[in-house]
C-alpha cells in the first residue's frame, strides 16, 4: 500500500524530476520506478512472495533505497539490520527474522548464518530480469519491515512495522517538517534506522530528490550540502555535535539547508544553541518516538525558545499521548510518570514475541518506558528511560537531567550518566565522560559545575574519562547498557 502512495505517486505526478542519483547519473521518478519494477521481478524469479523476508546489511546508497520499493510493492518484509552490530550480532538477527535471503554488501561483516540465497550486491548488480513484475501489495496492515530495536537495553527485538504504520510516520512528520514538493532529501542518519526509514517515503510522495552518504561525519555530510543543496535531513544529536565542532564547517555552503530535524536521544541546551549560531536560517525540530512507535510528538522551530528547550513537544492530530502512574492511571499535569501512546503509527506488536507484545501494551495504549511529564500548555518533558533512573538512597535521580547540567560545561565533548552497585545507597551516580581535542577538565573541576545546579544526591560520586569516544548504537545512541556492564557483573539492584 505504501509504495502506490509513495514511488508509486511520484512517477504519476512527478514523472520527470530527478529522484537519485545512481554511480553517477542521476535517474527521473519514471526511471526509477521502472527500475525498482525490475528489481521485484528479479526477487519473484528468486522465489520471494507476499510475506516472505528480505534481510539487507547495507550502506546507505540508493541501491537501499530501491530495494526497499521493491519489497513494498510486491509485499515482501524488508528486514534492515543495523551495520555497526558484529557477525554473531548479525547472526542472532537472521535467526529470529528467518529471512527468505540476504542482500549484503562485502565491507560489511559475513554473518554464518546463510538464508536460502544472498547476493553482494557490490559484486552481483541486478540484471535485466525476465518474466512479468509482481502486482502491487495493497493492504495496510501487511508488515512493511522488521525494525530491530538498537539494543541499549537488551538484546534487539523485531519491530513489525505496517504499511499503515509508516503512512501515518509520513504524515506526523510532515506535520512538523512541513516538506515541500522538489525539495532535496539528505539520508544521513542511517536508513535502517525509525528516525530515516520512513523518509524514503516521504520524500518520494511529494516529489523530494534523495541522496545518501555512506557513512556520516561532517566532512562528507557538508561536502554534499553543498553540492547537492540539500535542502531537508535528519540527523541524531552525537552527528550535530560532531558537526558544531568540525574545524573547517564554515569554508562550506550550506545556506542550502532549510529544515533540520534531530532525535534519537535528547540535545542539551548548549548544542541547541551551538547549532543556532552555525545554522541560523535553518529551521530546527525536534522529534521524539520510538523504533516501536514511529513519531510520537515534536518541537517545532518557533518552539526552541528557553523555557522549552528541554521539551519534546506535543503530539500532531492522531497520536495520543499521556502521562500513567504504575497502575495505568493517567497522572495530573506537572506529576511524572510513564508515557503512553496510542495512534495509527504504534507497531502491530515484536516478531517471534507474543509475551513481550502483551508486556508493552496496556489498556490499548503502547507503554514507552519513558519517564516524563506533561505542562500546563500541553508540552512533553522526558525525564528518563525507566531502565536508566537510578535510585540512590530512596531518591530517584533522572541521567538526562545530570547530563544536561554536565553537557552545559564547555570542555565536555560526550557523557553518560548511569548508576553502578553500592552497598549503602543501593546505587550511586556515575559519569564517564569524553573531553574535547584541547581541552581539560578534572573531576573536581566538572563537580564545582554540577554542585550549583544540581541537587547534592543528584551529583556524580564516581567520574571516569574516557580517551576514546562512548559506545554508541548505529543510530548514534550512547549503549549505556555496555557502560554498565562491569559494574553490575554478578550482582544483584539493591533497588529497584
Amino acid at each position: 500500500m505504501i509504495y502506490v502512495h509513495s514511488l508509486g505517486r511520484a512517477s504519476r505526478f512527478y514523472p520527470d524530476r530527478i529522484a537519485l542519483t545512481l554511480g553517477g547519473t542521476r535517474i527521473t521518478f519514471r526511471e526509477l520506478h521502472s527500475r525498482v519494477e525490475g528489481i521485484a521481478t528479479a526477487l519473484g524469479n528468486e522465489g520471494l512472495r507476499v510475506g516472505d523476508r528480505l534481510a539487507f546489511l547495507l550502506p546507505n546508497g540508493p541501491e537501499y533505497i530501491e530495494l526497499v520499493y521493491a519489497c513494498s510493492l510486491m509485499g515482501v518484509i524488508a528486514v534492515p539490520l543495523n551495520t555497526r552490530l558484529s557477525a554473531p550480532e548479525i547472526d542472532r538477527v537472521l535467526v529470529d527474522a528467518n529471512p527468505h535471503g540476504l542482500v549484503r554488501h562485502s565491507s560489511l561483516p559475513t554473518p554464518t548464518v546463510r538464508p536460502t540465497w544472498q547476493r553482494v550486491l557490490d559484486q552481483e548488480p541486478w540484471q535485466a530480469p525476465s518474466g512479468s513484475c509482481p502486482s502491487v501489495c495493497y493492504d495496510p496492515e501487511a508488515v512493511l519491515a522488521l525494525i530491530y530495536t538498537s539494543g541499549t537495553t537488551g538484546h534487539p527485538k523485531g519491530v513489525m512495522v505496517t504499511h499503515a504504520n509508516v503512512l501515518a510516520d509520513v504524515d506526523n512528520f510532515n506535520f512538523w517538517m512541513r516538506y515541500t514538493e522538489g525539495g532535496v532529501y539528505l539520508h544521513a542518519a542511517p536508513i535502517f534506522h525509525i528516525a530515516d526509514f520512513p523518509s524514503l517515503f516521504a520524500a518520494a510522495a511529494l516529489g523530494a530528490c534523495q541522496h545518501t552518504i555512506p557513512k556520516f561525519s561532517p566532512q562528507n555530510f557538508c561536502e554534499t550540502v553543498e553540492r547537492e543543496r540539500v535542502t531537508h535531513t535528519v540527523l541524531v544529536p552525537t552527528m550535530i555535535n560532531l558537526l558544531t565542532q568540525f574545524p573547517e564547517v564554515k569554508k562550506f555552503d550550506l545556506s542550502s539547508l532549510e529544515v533540520l530535524a534531530y532525535g534519537g536521544s535528547p540535545m542539551a541546551a548548549e548544542l541547541i544553541h551551538r547549532t543556532r549560531e552555525l545554522l541560523p536560517k535553518v529551521k530546527l525540530v525536534q522529534v521524539y518516538g520510538l523504533s516501536e512507535t514511529g513519531f510520537l510528538s515534536g518541537l517545532q522551530d518557533h518552539e526552541h525558545t528557553d523555557d522549552k528547550l528541554s521539551s519534546c513537544g506535543r503530539p500532531c492530530p492522531g497520536i495520543e499521548l499521556q502521562v500513567t502512574d504504575d497502575s495505568g492511571k493517567e497522572v495530573e499535569i506537572g506529576r511524572s510518570g510513564e508515557l503512553v501512546a496510542r495512534g495509527a503509527n504504534i507497531m502491530r506488536g515484536y516478531w517471534n514475541s507474543p509475551e513481550e507484545t502483551a508486556a508493552v501494551f496496556r489498556g490499548g495504549m503502547f507503554r514507552t518506558g519513558d519517564v516524563g511529564y506533561q505542562n500546563s500548555e500541553g508540552y512533553f518533558y522526558i525525564l528518563d528511560r525507566l531502565k536508566d533512573m537510578i535510585v540512590t538512597g530512596g531518591e530517584n535521580v533522572y541521567s538526562g537531567e545530570v547530563e544536561a547540567v554536565i553537557y552545559a560545561h564547555p570542555a565536555v565533548r560526550e557523557a553518560a550518566v548511569f548508576g553502578i552497585p553500592d552497598p549503602q545507597w543501593g546505587e550511586l551516580v556515575m559519569a564517564c565522560i569524553v573531553v574535547k581535542r584541547g581541552s581539560s577538565l578534572t573531576v573536581d573541576e566538572l563537580i564545582a559545575h554540577c554542585r550549583p545546579r544540581l541537587a547534592s544526591y543528584k551529583i556524580p560520586r564516581r567520574v571516569e574519562f574516557s580517551e576514546s569516544e562512548l559506545p554508541k548504537s548505529g543510530s548514534g545512541k550512547v549503549l549505556k547498557r555496555v557502560l554498565r556492564e562491569r559494574f553490575w557483573a554478578n550482582q544483584k539492584r539493591a533497588v529497584s
